[in-house]
């Protein structure tokens, strides 16, 4: 009798394996079931060189160069957690030879013959890729996307409108600097003692940020577009849309950057198709994958960024019926930017891609 043969399990390279999010990427890959052969990094020049661990091996970072594609094939996955216009440039190199394509970046999100991913609301989509490719959302759009996709299958969404309250690492360890750096500058000022020394003290090292985020709120995040709204606003609005399949879906987005490290927090008004019930919705919520429900407010149980950061799930509380229509839930959202908004939903959906070819 002919012993059953097997495939070989297939390879992961990950670009950008340095990064803010590279970072997080390696301990979630030890932490989560072993479905990987060899495992690659690949970063700047600047970076190559650099040893790292990745389940228990030491692994030696390559650099950015078609000779780090060099034995990838069909069944194998590279995850881009790049700048967009590192992953317009090399995901192309990838998919030349076979391999499945996923990237976190802004390069492919808008692209209809690229999926747009979060495996808890339609991992189904991976499947169907013409161009080899598959898209992450913004990490905005990750934070509250499990939660608004079980409240939608329960009670079919027809508008939105979400403030988002965003943490610095967004922008990457250059925003965590800045806004270390920040508060240093205003911890050594004589704070409060005249309107504008926060300003004063930070001068012009705002960073990424289009003004001092230390001891602040900036309601601006990304590319001035017309009518006043930002390109990040407009980013969320098309990425929801596109991801519970709401062509037509009104959505109203305020991008806001607050002084949090990690951890993104989100105001959400959701109207239904028909009438709500609050107590009815926490159970959806309860049962939703990927979303932890912290609401008891009589208890000072609510979700922070602080609860939220370091951990997997979207955090939902303060979850109840508008005051003024009953088909309308108001809820508050919390979720680590860094690994759900982005690390995290990158390797389920290559575990997903892995699992075709098992």
């Amino acid at each position: 009798m002919t012993a059953p043969r097997f495939a070989p399990a297939p390879a992961l390279a990950v670009v950008g394996a340095t990064g803010a999010v590279g970072s997080v990427l390696l301990p979630i890959l030890s932490q989560r079931a072993d479905v990987w052969g060899d495992i690659r990094l690949i970063a700047s020049s600047r970076s190559a060189g650099r040893v790292l661990a990745v389940r228990g091996r030491e692994t030696e970072v390559l650099a950015l160069t078609e000779d780090a594609f060099e034995g990838l094939g069909p069944g194998d996955v590279v995850l881009f957690l790049t700048p967009a216009e590192v992953s317009a440039r090399w995901a192309p190199v990838a998919t030349a030879r076979g391999a499945v394509v996923v990237d976190q970046s802004a390069a492919f999100r808008d692209d209809p013959e690229v999926p747009l991913v979060v495996p808890e609301v339609n991992g189904h989509a991976v499947r169907i890729r013409p161009r080899g490719i598959v898209a992450g959302p913004d990490c905005v759009t990750a934070s509250m996307i499990a939660a608004l996709g079980a409240l939608h299958s329960e009670y079919g969404l027809a508008e939105l409108a979400v403030s988002s309250y965003q943490a610095a690492s967004a922008a990457g360890r250059t925003g965590a600097e800045a806004l270390r750096k920040q508060l240093t500058l205003v911890a050594g000022s004589t704070l409060g003692e005249q309107p504008g020394d926060v300003r004063r003290a930070v001068g012009e090292e705002t960073g990424p940020f289009a003004a001092p985020l230390a001891l602040n709120v900036v309601p601006w995040s990304g590319e001035l577009c017309e009518g006043g709204w930002s390109s990040h606003e407009l980013a969320v609005r098309a990425e929801t849309r596109r991801i519970l399949d709401l062509e037509a879906l009104p959505v109203s987005v305020t991008c806001v950057q607050v002084p949090v490290l990690t951890g993104h927090s989100l105001t959400v008004r959701a109207r239904f198709e028909r009438e709500v019930d609050a107590v009815h919705a926490r159970e959806v919520l309860e049962a939703a994958p990927g979303v932890v429900l912290v609401d008891d407010p009589a208890a000072g149980e609510f979700p922070t960024p602080t609860d939220a950061a370091g951990t997997d799930p979207a955090w939902v509380g303060r979850v109840r019926r508008s005051l003024d229509d009953p088909r309308a839930l108001e809820f508050f959202v919390c979720a680590d930017n860094l690994r759900k908004g982005a690390a995290l939903n990158a390797a389920q959906i290559a575990e997903l891609i892995a699992g075709e070819f098992a």
